[in-house]
């Protein structure tokens, strides 16, 4: 947790000041200029971020959206320009060294909030009676009593149960240490949350969890990410940065994709209407330019010719397409059977049992389930990467299987190429034809001469799938193939996998990808594999609903002798007991959805530009109604909160 302080001064030539005409702005930058390696990223950009807002940040990969970040942290000097920030503001981030101490996790995000174990350290030796009256009320305020209830929701949330929560941070591996470092920062309830591509190191069920979290968030959130379903339903405001400047658009990333859309179609219909016209004028200069009669016409419309001015086109995305060799022939179904099947990585330890499973040619599966229940065990099954397999694996013959996962990366050669990894593949081919396979994986000539260590994530991530997919698999497996991807590359990623013909058997936390490309949903969860019946709306409500050391299995299994017809006798008269309650927690949504519509309309009416200079009386209304507003849902949200409690005790 960073905690910056308004009004210092970092080393560059820009202004940190503290916010005081625009009081219901969390940021201003204004005129801010931004550069790395001498490379201009910011030139005059400006932004003004409302307090509660959430926000995503978008842009191209090395765009420099972390960069921003570390302007706004200090971290980074700035050429011109001002950062103002709400005086006393506390900026939260992910620490970018996860904890491995031998504090277990429940202290270590505890810790996280400074001023609790400061009042806490304080309240143990203060003697005098008035500070310690001050001390307990401040304790209050904070909801001391509820922290500890507070961290261990939120590491709950990040996949952590109760007994995961009491072991020492040291005995995770960097992956899981980085969740405990966002479950932190999380809990001290910063007023500025950044998140930098959090759900990089969550699976799809922290994912979920998270993205609730966020849009409920009381405090203002800037977040980079390239997660579409994340952008759309965690965040109200887009933020784009692109030309070196920043544009905000209220709304998630589908509004932001549709308008950009929109206003590129208008650009271009409007340069061609200039043009045209410029065209037609120039025509007459060159016709009667040397005429005595019509010089001075002719010299009128060179001049009318150099005003114009045709509106710059919009930039467009420009993401090379990603494309899988189709295998030789489609395999007969099932591609590949499995019968009682038990595996692990060990004779003693079976991490899955009982497959019972048959996957066609065409099959399209996405794996759910948190980290931790064999997904990845389940995936290197197919792969015959596991060393301990007991049962019958029935697979179709000469079948192909290709496997994806983040970590091969680490298998290229740091000092080679693209063509240098290739080459060896097509030792009878030409060097045309090997650039032209390399081109083919969606690199452009400058970067297939690039060494792999000078790679961007993203850029390694499309040799590894091209390495990985090179002789054409029947079955394409894919373990979290969008870490490095920006949108439009994920987006790249959904038409390769929808345009190839073999199987596909996919693991992932960007739920917009699953909903794109799979048509079968199987859980891995509590040692066993099977289909999951519902689709993924079902899904996200059931993680958010049901804790982790559930069984989030259909049906659980009857042990207590109670016949199937009493069960659904007493689980009716249970749903009309809790009929009452539950529309209550109904009404109390629909009042939070509200107010929530009513703040969003009041902080895009304080956003518009020259509002406070120009209609002070009319700024300071809206200000005094959002103020009234955020007071109302603060209020409405703790009784949702109660009733929600309420029900989960007599559930």
């Amino acid at each position: 947790m960073r905690r910056l302080y308004a009004g210092a001064h970092s080393a560059s030539s820009v202004d940190f000041v503290p916010v005081r005409r625009h009081k219901c702005s969390m940021l201003k930058l204004t005129d801010l200029t931004l550069h790395i390696v001498g490379r201009p990223l910011l030139e005059n950009a400006s932004l003004t971020l409302p307090k509660g807002a959430r926000a995503g940040l978008v842009g191209r990969n090395g765009c420099g959206k972390t960069t921003l970040f570390k302007a706004i942290t200090k971290d980074h000097p700035t050429e011109t320009g001002s950062i103002e920030l709400v005086r006393g503001c506390r900026i939260g981030q992910v620490a970018q060294e996860a904890p491995g101490t031998e504090e277990n996790l429940l202290e270590i995000v505890l810790k996280a909030d400074e001023e609790l174990v400061r009042l806490q350290k304080e309240a143990d030796t203060v003697t005098n009676p008035e500070r310690i009256a001050e001390i307990q009320a401040r304790l209050t305020d904070i909801e001391a009593h509820s922290a500890e209830a507070r961290a261990a929701t939120i590491l709950s949330g990040l996949g952590f149960n109760t007994q995961a929560q009491k072991r020492p941070a040291s005995s995770f591996s960097g992956g899981w240490r980085m969740r405990v470092a966002l479950a932190s920062v999380l809990f001290s309830r910063p007023d500025l949350l950044l998140l930098d591509e959090p759900t990089n190191y969550l699976d799809l069920e922290g994912t979920l969890w998270l993205e609730n979290y966020i849009s409920r968030y009381p405090g203002t959130v800037l977040i980079i990410s390239h997660d579409r379903d994340l952008l759309n339903t965690a965040v109200d405001t887009i933020v784009h940065m692109e030309g070196q400047k920043l544009t905000l658009y209220k709304g998630g990333y589908d509004a932001f994709e549709k308008l950009r859309a929109e206003q590129r179609e208008l650009a271009e219909k409007t340069r061609a209407k200039v043009e045209a016209q410029a065209a037609h004028m120039q025509a007459f200069v060159d016709r009667f330019r040397y005429k005595a009669s019509k010089a001075k016409q002719a010299q009128s419309k060179l001049k009318a010719i150099a005003k114009l001015r045709p509106p710059a086109l919009l930039e467009e995305a420009g993401t090379m397409p990603i494309r899988f060799p189709d295998p030789e022939r489609l395999s007969a179904s099932p591609m590949i059977k499995l019968e009682n099947v038990n595996c692990g990585y060990s004779e003693e330890t079976d991490i899955l049992s009982g497959i019972k499973l048959n996957i066609d040619a065409d099959d399209r599966i996405a794996l759910l389930g948190a980290n931790g229940n064999g997904k990845s065990t389940f995936a290197k099954l197919l792969s015959e990467r596991l060393p301990n397999v007991v049962g019958n694996i029935v697979k179709a013959p000469k079948i192909k299987v290709a496997m994806f996962a983040q970590h091969q990366m680490d298998d290229l050669h740091a000092d080679q190429t693209p063509v240098d990894h290739i080459r060896p593949l097509m030792p009878q081919a030409g060097e045309a034809q090997v650039r032209s396979k390399v081109a083919q994986m969606g690199l452009n000539h400058e970067r297939m001469e690039t060494k792999c260590a000078n790679l961007s994530g993203g850029e390694k991530a499309r040799l590894l799938l091209g390495l990985c997919t090179f002789d054409g698999p029947d079955l394409l497996i894919l373990d979290e193939p969008t870490n490095h991807l920006d949108v439009g590359a994920r987006e790249a990623l959904v038409h390769g996998i929808n345009e190839f013909k073999g199987a596909v058997i996919l693991i992932s936390h960007d739920r917009h990808l699953i909903d794109a490309t799979m048509d079968r949903l199987w859980l891995v969860h509590d040692g066993k594999v099977g289909p999951y019946e519902g689709d993924m709306d079902a899904y996200r409500k059931l993680v958010l609903s049901i804790s982790r050391k559930s069984d989030i299995t259909k049906t659980p299994e009857n042990k207590t002798g109670v016949s199937k017809q009493d069960n659904r006798k007493q689980a009716a008269e249970k749903r009309a007991n809790l009929a009452p309650l539950r529309a209550k927690i109904s009404q109390k949504e629909a009042q939070i959805q509200k107010l929530e519509e009513a703040i969003g309309k009041l902080d895009s009416s304080l956003s518009t530009p020259g509002i406070f200079e120009n209609f002070p009386d009319k700024a300071t209304k809206f200000a005094k109604q959002r103020a009234e507003a955020e007071k109302m849902l603060a209020k409405v949200e703790e009784e949702w909160l109660m009733l929600g409690e309420e029900l989960e005790a007599q559930i």
